[in-house]
């Protein structure tokens, strides 16, 4: 299965944090799944620590870096299908991050691992 992480479930990841459902974990550990972070929530980490919203322990160019490596999480390029295909859902949540995450979703035919009940909302598969 493909996954693709919502960026609070990636900084939790990074934490081994209790936030984490057990199914979310459940997933994100099964060798047999691929797991991805999206550039998007790279862009929203490094957006929210620049502004101070999101400390983080080293610079967010590093430390994505390293979360991925250290738990074998791929990267999902922005890609124009699914920057357009967000133009087709409908307007039930206002964050443009989460938004095309829903988008790379459905598009890459993936699985959105998120805790986010607004997301929950749109067709695309989703795990909690």
């Amino acid at each position: 299965m493909r996954i693709l992480l919502d960026t609070c479930t990636f900084l939790w990841i990074s934490v081994d944090s209790p936030k984490l459902s057990k199914v979310a974990r459940s997933a994100y550990l099964d060798v047999a799944n691929e797991v991805f972070l999206s550039v998007a929530s790279a862009w929203e980490i490094n957006v929210k620590n620049g502004i101070g919203r999101l400390p983080l322990p080293m610079p967010a160019e590093r430390f994505v870096a390293d979360v991925r490596r250290r738990h074998q999480i791929e990267t999902l390029p922005i890609d124009e299908e699914s920057v357009l295909a967000i133009g087709r859902l409908e307007k039930l949540h206002r964050d443009p991050f989460d938004r095309l995450l829903v988008s790379q979703a459905i598009v890459h035919g993936m699985l959105l691992l998120t805790p986010d009940p607004l997301i929950a909302q749109y067709p695309a598969r989703q795990l909690w």
